[in-house]
């Protein structure tokens, strides 16, 4: 089972940058798709980023598209979450999260499509 360790966190300016790291613990990842999702005070979870972990393929959404940006590195099973120009309403939990199968669209856009996930960790951007 992967178990998922998140880092990098914590409070920032608006306009500022954050590096969010995403690691596993324990057995070489097995997953076909990694993603980061992240829930905002009195609001769902929504996707933020996800990538293919054989290939690379990645796909940002929403409102953060055009600032941020994911990575992965196989050799150390790490993912990464690269945030720029953060803004007060990207404040939140964000998850890391593993899936073991693909999508009929190749979409990962909601959390049914993710078997495992971190505990989360805390971004805040004040204005």
């Amino acid at each position: 089972q992967e178990r998922l360790i998140e880092s990098g966190g914590g409070l920032v300016q608006t306009g500022e940058s954050l590096r969010l790291s995403c690691r596993t613990s324990g057995r070489t990842l097995s997953a076909y798709v990694m993603g980061w999702f992240r829930q905002a005070p009195g609001k769902e979870r929504e996707i933020v980023a996800s990538i293919r972990w054989e290939n690379g393929i990645r796909q940002v959404f929403g409102s953060v598209r055009g600032r941020f940006t994911v990575a992965k590195d196989n050799a150390e099973n790490t993912m990464h979450l690269l945030m720029g120009s953060l803004k007060p309403e990207d404040t939140g939990v964000y998850y890391c999260a593993a899936g073991e199968k693909g999508t009929s669209m190749g979409i990962f856009d909601d959390s049914r499509f993710y078997d495992y996930w971190g505990q989360g960790i805390q971004v805040t951007v004040s204005s």
